[in-house]
């Protein structure tokens, strides 16, 4: 417990509100697995049949563009969180938590989809669902500790920020 009389979390900070008691360790396995099957997959071709019909020029580009994404959202995302210690815990919503709600995993579900479209592994594809389902899994959880944490103003955040896909907002015409 912090002088505040909250608890704080791994990082020994209480302006952090924590994780999933299982996030850290089920994304490291689903990683691990997914990294196994899609170099298992690169190298027998057992489920690679559809890059016969997408052809490298076309997957390599898009690929990487969203693994750059990925890599973006990532490290801003990181920083923003784990970089700065706010004095007044608060809910974030700067930068990346202006767009979506957990910029954090959607980097991570943006690596396995890049890795994906690159590959066109299908062992890989159903290892990705699972590691989507997990992490939305932890994100709901995490939103319940963070509504238990800034009640209404985390509730208002839930209405303004879509929890994973951004909106597009078109400019209004005056």
């Amino acid at each position: 417990m912090s002088r505040h009389g909250r608890r704080k979390d791994r990082q020994g900070r209480d302006d952090l509100v924590g994780e999933h008691p299982w996030g850290d360790a089920g994304q490291l396995l689903l990683a691990a697995l997914f990294f196994v099957i899609w170099i298992g997959d690169q190298l027998l071709g057992y489920t690679t049949f559809l890059n016969d019909v997408v052809p490298l020029f076309v997957r390599i580009p898009v690929g990487g563009l969203i693994l750059i994404l990925a890599g973006y959202l990532s490290t801003v995302s990181m920083r923003i969180v784990f970089g700065e210690k706010r004095e007044t815990p608060h809910v974030i919503r700067k930068s990346v938590f202006g767009v979506t709600r957990h910029p954090m995993y959607l980097s991570e579900v943006l690596l396995y989809l890049g890795l994906l479209l690159v590959s066109l592994s299908l062992a890989s594809a159903a290892v990705m669902l699972i590691a989507v389902a997990f992490l939305h899994y932890i994100s709901r959880h995490e939103e319940r500790q963070l509504i238990g944490r800034f009640g209404d103003a985390y509730r208002q955040y839930m209405r303004d920020v879509p929890m994973w896909i951004p909106r597009i907002r078109w400019p209004r015409r005056s």
